[in-house]
């Protein structure tokens, strides 16, 4: 089911069909450093993770994680949502891409359209976003869509998280404009 549309890429909802897709992003060893060891290790366990993960949160939400994939071949690149997290007060976005798609502006695209998709569609008035403080890439990300670090906090024993929101108006990392457009 597609959610978002962009000029080069398409967000829709993940599916067990994307178990390959998933299992691959998960074990990159990025996502292991910055986001964290799911235990995902075979495809069943990826069907698993999509089914009580991005899935339960459709059912329960709304909304959630969405497969990223560009729109003139179908492949997919990575994933990018909004999430509601026990340990957050507010919904997060949260991204995630496959080396070999990086630095071609994906992210950016894809996290802007989301952005845009929660405040326009989903009506949500503030949305943050959790980073680890060794993600420079994340950060500089973050910070061009719009967002500071407002502070550091341990989201978990022992792990700790720079916590995003959005940039107050007229400070320089505020007002960036959305380039993209929705379906």
């Amino acid at each position: 089911m597609e959610v978002i549309r962009t000029d080069r890429l398409i967000l829709r909802r993940l599916s067990p069909a994307d178990a390959e897709f998933i299992f691959e992003l998960v074990n990159d060893p990025d996502w292991l450093r910055y986001i964290g060891d799911r235990g995902v290790r075979t495809l069943d366990d990826a069907r698993r993770y999509i089914l009580q993960g991005p899935m339960a949160m459709y059912d329960a939400r709304g909304y959630g994680l969405y497969c990223v994939v560009l729109r003139e071949s179908g492949v997919p690149v990575g994933i990018c949502g909004i999430l509601k997290r026990d340990a957050l007060e507010d919904v997060d976005i949260g991204f995630a891409f496959l080396p070999r798609f990086r630095s071609r502006g994906y992210a950016f695209e894809a996290a802007a359209a989301t952005l845009e998709y929660g405040r326009q569609t989903l009506n949500l008035s503030r949305i943050v976003a959790i980073v680890s403080p060794e993600n420079h890439v994340s950060r500089r990300l973050l910070e061009k869509l719009g967002f500071m670090c407002e502070r550091r906090f341990e989201i978990a024993p022992g792990d700790e998280v720079c916590l995003f929101g959005p940039a107050p108006l007229g400070s320089s990392a505020a007002g960036v404009s959305n380039p993209t457009s929705q379906a």
